[in-house]
């Protein structure tokens, strides 16, 4: 079910967490949402991997704190469906976000919340 997973780390600051992957480790910014002003999203390039942060007021640190994993999958809506029936809880029913992906969050058995994504094919008058 799974394709591939994308790790999101939640920061409640964004500059102080760039001083550290960014400038710290040497991590690049290869995408930011929104592109201008402050961002509340970066992909970032390390090495071969890429990393997310997320801006988060309540994002903490700690042990198992301030994670959101993203995963990936073939069918988004079958993969929450799934999940629900297996008796996980949904956090967000699948929905069309604004950037073209299909997406729902769920909890591991943890509180974990687990992003599941799926790109949508773009619109005949899109390509």
């Amino acid at each position: 079910m799974i394709e591939s997973a994308f790790p999101i780390v939640e920061v409640p600051d964004m500059d102080v967490a760039l001083r550290f992957y960014r400038d710290a480790l040497g991590a690049t910014v290869v995408f930011r949402n929104p592109a201008d002003g402050d961002p509340v999203f970066l992909i970032l390039q390390a090495g071969s991997s890429q990393l997310g942060l997320g801006l988060a007021e309540n994002g903490t640190a700690g042990e198992g704190a301030g994670m959101l994993l993203w995963f990936y999958v073939d069918d988004v809506d079958r993969a929450t469906s799934s999940l629900e029936s297996a008796g996980y809880l949904v956090i967000e029913r699948p929905y069309d976000a604004p950037w073209g992906e299909r997406v729902s969050m769920v909890s591991d058995p943890f509180g974990t919340r687990v992003e599941l994504g799926q790109p949508i094919a773009p619109q005949p008058d899109e390509e």
